[in-house]
């Protein structure tokens, strides 16, 4: 295999796979990416055996496969002068990557070494706008558990219910619910769990705006094609919680806030919060949201936000951190919490969609 190309030609494939590769590794291969040649085609695949990314470029370059090591790859890559032209040769189990004065010596491991992706069986398929599907997992992955013994808490349920996509994450004490009309699909509805790691890595991937992206789902797999790069995940095997029975109904006690006014002050309160369990308690009044911290060594704070609210005084406590990542989700000016009583959840989202909702447990404070 030779190459001969402009650098940005082949970091820019190299960059979209390296984020799947493990500095540490059970198997010396899952270290490298695999390149392979192929009728003026160069397919850059990457894998840690639970997510693989393939991307491919048009480059001129001789027929022949290889692994290499990715990130050594990526990062003399991006050391060498921008628009430098990079001549890549393997010669038996070396590679030779040279620019201008500089030469590098890579060693490399057989391309039957890496781990072969079988063809998978995919039971619908949605075609979603990449800004569209980026802002389902943006607006949700952060109520996402993490190493919860109830594995499948640690992963993004998708739901497709035959006419929308729904995102969900749930750690227990919060849930985020995002849903996207998807018109022109006959495909009978399904559940999946993505794992962490493959949510993370896909929202790194998708662009914004209509630029467009297919969702396929299978059994075990799931899959989203960008372009010239192919995302790959399995799948989080277990049962997600009924998250419809957890969405309370719309509470009789509605607050209307500014959100980035509630959002700020709830930042400043939380300053003086207990570090390890973040509570802040609202005290609601006609026209008026009190928020009030206070921690171990006797600080205080209080926070006075005006709200669009007339009924019986209340409080209620939460963990601060949960109320401003619901906040920092939402895109709207106002934003409506929505209580039944002092002790039962918060419903959040904007006033004028449901697309997004966001319910939170409330704590003793």
């Amino acid at each position: 295999m030779k190459l001969v190309t402009p650098r940005e030609s082949l970091l820019k494939p190299l960059a979209a796979v390296i984020g799947v590769v493990e500095r540490r590794q059970t198997l010396p291969v899952l270290a490298n990416v695999l390149m392979q040649a192929r009728d003026g085609r160069l397919t850059l695949t990457a894998t840690d055996l639970e997510v693989e990314l393939v991307a491919q470029a048009g480059l001129p370059v001789d027929d022949g496969e290889i692994t290499l090591p990715a990130r050594k790859l990526h990062d003399i890559l991006k050391s060498l002068p921008d628009e430098a032209e990079v001549t890549l040769a393997v010669d038996g189990e070396r590679a030779l990557l040279k620019s201008g004065r500089s030469r590098f010596q890579l060693a490399t491991l057989p391309a039957h070494d890496f781990p072969n992706t079988e063809d998978i069986p995919f039971e619908a398929e949605l075609p979603i706008a990449q800004g569209a599907l980026k802002r389902l997992i943006e607006r949700t992955q952060f109520a996402m558990a993490q190493q919860d013994v109830r594995f499948y808490l640690n992963g993004l349920l998708l739901d497709w219910t035959g006419s929308e996509l729904r995102a969900v994450a749930t750690d227990g004490h919060r849930l985020a619910l995002c849903t996207l009309a998807v018109e022109g699909v006959s495909a009978a509805p399904l559940q999946v769990i993505l794992p962490r790691k493959g949510v993370q890595e896909l929202g790194r991937l998708l662009g914004d705006g209509e630029t467009p992206a297919v969702l396929r789902i299978g059994t075990n797999h799931a899959q989203v094609v960008l372009g010239d790069i192919r995302f790959t995940t399995k799948l989080i095997d277990g049962k997600f919680p009924d998250y419809e029975r957890v969405l309370p109904r719309v509470g009789s006690r509605a607050i209307l806030a500014d959100r980035l006014v509630l959002r700020t002050a709830l930042t400043r309160a939380a300053i003086l919060s207990n570090e390890k369990y973040r509570g802040v308690r609202l005290q609601a009044g006609d026209w008026l949201l009190k928020v009030q911290a206070h921690n171990p060594e006797q600080e205080e704070a209080e926070e006075e936000v005006e709200v669009n609210y007339s009924g019986e005084a209340f409080e209620i406590g939460f963990n601060v951190a949960y109320l401003l990542d619901a906040l920092g989700a939402l895109p709207g000016e106002l934003v409506k919490l929505a209580f039944t009583d002092s002790s039962s959840s918060c419903l959040i989202q904007d006033p004028e969609s449901d697309s997004a909702r966001y319910v939170i447990m409330p704590m003793r404070l």
